[in-house]
């Protein structure tokens, strides 16, 4: 064997066996790194396709590859190449390569073993990793766990499996991965990139998606600048919690506690700790209206009025719509909602609770006479607010039950849901044009006009939407 065979032959990126390594096919560890609650404080990620571009500007991010493979094979080929633009960022999360079902398990396996050998490699060279954890079918339990240690800080994301362009029917098998990967390595902390599912236990760090997206990168405050040198203008920012509503001039980088805030129209919440029990943020203007003083009540005024009643623990308990939604065969006007909350902490309007010979109920707060008082009045968000960004908001919002108005080519068309577990869709006052679907799914597949409904949702113009 010649010198240079040899060099070859022995090259640790030949062999890629320089690491300490766990389960029967010497995947390698991915040593855990040490962090405080901190480091999960504003979390935000940044794509590492956009790492070499950034230069450390956003460097309180923590690195994500949840993305295409083809975006990030250098990382595994030539693994040198880009550490010093990961140095520095407040983390750096495994790459994620790709673990479809269609794969033959042998590539599977290929796919866990070059995520934990780029995060063991990365550690090695003073970056703090985390594991991405991402899995197949049951029969890649055998192997996909392995190289992270118990107790870890684990990441991973549910944007593909959400619902998102009909893949929903994913949820149970990744619900079977997740809750083996509970079992198996019993995470510290699980960040969840994407809206997780009511179902998944554990202590989730829920980072949002669009917030984590380039269309927010201006919102970051640059690391270099220096904090107590940052000025900031006098504009009012909102805070929202349960139990009240005040004004703050204090920018949202220096408010402590678990608050939300609402900042240039957009909501974050400050802190770490589950996205459910009590968690969920209002992302529109209007949608503050569910959150208040005991007892109080909160007008919004938009394309038409509703008046919201806060119960004594600062949440919505009821709500009155003065409208019939364009639908007077379903709604009368005005008419109620009973708002319960889910466990994912949103709110959830019931069914319409109607007055249609009588006259409706004095709707009052608890601290007034017979007069009408309130606490708050909401104006409308822009269209723009009301819009559908994705398949998968589109969703959520069915799956709070909504209630939504639209107009595609110049007809308006209303989507309400009158019973629990029913959704109609149909032309305005057209009941003639109902039809009623049971899901979400099913519904997307409506037709309006030779279009599945799926197809124009997030072109349409939104007039309203409650939630």
């Amino acid at each position: 064997m010649t010198q240079e065979h040899y060099l070859y032959r022995t090259d640790p990126l030949f062999l890629r066996n320089q690491f300490e390594q766990s389960g029967r096919y010497g995947i390698p560890i991915i040593p855990k790194s040490n962090f405080t609650e901190k480091d999960f404080d504003h979390l935000r990620l940044i794509g590492f396709d956009k790492v070499k571009s950034d230069g450390r500007k956003h460097a309180n991010r923590m690195v994500h590859f949840f993305l295409y493979d083809y975006k990030f094979e250098q990382v595994w080929e030539k693994p040198d190449a880009d550490l010093d633009n990961l140095k520095g960022y407040r983390a750096v999360l495994a790459p994620d390569f790709s673990m479809y079902t269609e794969m033959p398990e042998a590539m599977l396996l290929y796919n866990v073993f070059r995520n934990r050998w780029c995060g063991a490699y990365f550690a090695s060279q003073g970056i703090r990793v985390i594991p991405t954890v991402n899995f197949g079918l049951s029969n890649s339990f055998g192997f996909c766990f392995e190289g992270i240690e118990k107790g870890s800080v684990v990441a991973l994301s549910t944007y593909m499996v959400q619902g998102k362009e009909g893949r929903e029917a994913q949820k149970d098998f990744f619900m079977a991965g997740y809750n083996e990967m509970l079992r198996r390595i019993e995470p510290e902390k699980i960040i969840c990139y994407h809206e997780p599912f009511p179902e998944m236990a554990g202590n989730i760090v829920y980072v949002n998606y669009e917030l984590s997206s380039w269309q927010h990168m201006s919102d970051d405050v640059a690391d270099t600048e220096p904090k107590q040198a940052r000025s900031f203008s006098s504009k009012s920012y909102r805070i929202v919690k349960y139990g009240g509503y005040v004004e703050s001039n204090h920018p949202p980088l220096l408010i402590s506690d678990n608050r939300i805030v609402k900042h240039t129209g957009y909501v974050v919440q400050l802190g770490a700790g589950s996205a459910y029990g009590g968690k969920w943020v209002p992302s529109k203007i209007k949608d503050e209206r569910y959150l208040g003083k005991p007892g109080s009540i909160i007008r919004t005024e938009d394309k038409y009025v509703k008046d919201t009643k806060i119960g004594e623990d600062g949440r919505a308990v009821m709500e009155r719509h003065y409208t019939d939604h364009r639908r007077s065969d379903k709604h009368s006007n005005p008419h109620d909602h009973e708002i319960k909350w889910a466990e994912d902490g949103s709110p959830r309007p019931g069914p319409p609770i109607n007055y249609w010979d009588e006259q409706a109920p004095v709707f009052k707060s608890r601290k007034e006479g017979l007069g009408m008082k309130y606490d708050r009045i909401i104006k409308g968000g822009s269209p723009e607010e009301n819009a559908f960004s994705s398949i998968a908001d589109f969703q959520t919002s069915m799956r709070r039950n909504a209630e939504v108005e639209f107009i595609y080519n110049d007809v308006i068309y209303t989507i309400t849901q009158p019973e629990e577990g029913i959704t109609s869709i149909s032309e305005a006052y057209k009941p003639e044009t109902e039809a009623l679907y049971d899901n979400s799914e099913d519904l997307l597949d409506h037709i309006i006009e030779g279009k599945k409904l799926r197809e124009i949702i997030t072109e349409v113009t939104v007039t309203d939407r409650t939630i």
